[in-house]
């Protein structure tokens, strides 16, 4: 089996609702505050019930490009791994540093807690402004390069709204995956 065969395997994109989602964990593009917004944020929220906000109140927030993990509660997911992205001021602030530190952070954290399945949404993408294509690229990258070292985490799962968003995810996971451009 080649490299590439193997990662196709362990990484997918699909097009759907991150909030349904049988994963082991499902990661929330959060604020910093942790304790919900708008976006994939509000939606994790909304869908995994008061008890979430409850227990992110005790977390004391998280930094931008670090990572915090909470039970799922009635999300099919039975965590909740929140990162902050950057907000994107033009890319001269660290912005892609960062980017890479919030999908490191997750996949470090799933390890930890020997989770098998991940599912990720397109972290600064949205209201944060991030550059669709170049956060996809660094996503899809962090992934591959994590995978290629680490065998603790069976499969990455890229979760996408939209058709538009979900498309790019497509033509960039087939670049970065098999090294063609098309």
């Amino acid at each position: 089996m080649s490299e590439i065969n193997l990662a196709h395997k362990r990484i997918l994109v699909v097009q759907g609702d991150i909030t349904h989602q049988g994963v082991d964990a499902i990661v929330n593009a959060a604020n910093n505050s942790l304790l919900g917004g708008a976006g994939v944020d509000g939606a994790i929220h909304s869908a995994a019930g008061p008890e979430l906000l409850t227990e992110c109140r005790t977390l004391n927030g998280c930094a931008t490009g670090d990572a915090k993990i909470t039970k799922g509660y009635k999300l099919p997911a039975k965590w909740i791994i929140h990162t902050p992205g950057p907000v994107w001021q033009g890319g001269n602030k660290q912005e892609d540093q960062l980017l890479v530190q919030c999908y490191l952070r997750c996949l470090e954290l799933a390890a930890e807690k020997q989770l098998k399945t991940i599912a990720f949404p397109a972290i600064s993408t949205g209201v944060y402004g991030f550059p669709k294509e170049r956060a996809t690229r660094i996503a899809v990258t962090t992934v591959k390069d994590f995978l290629q070292q680490n065998n603790s985490i069976n499969q990455v799962v890229f979760v996408c709204f939209s058709l538009p968003d979900y498309q790019i995810y497509q033509k960039i996971v087939k670049e970065i995956l098999t090294g063609k451009v098309t």
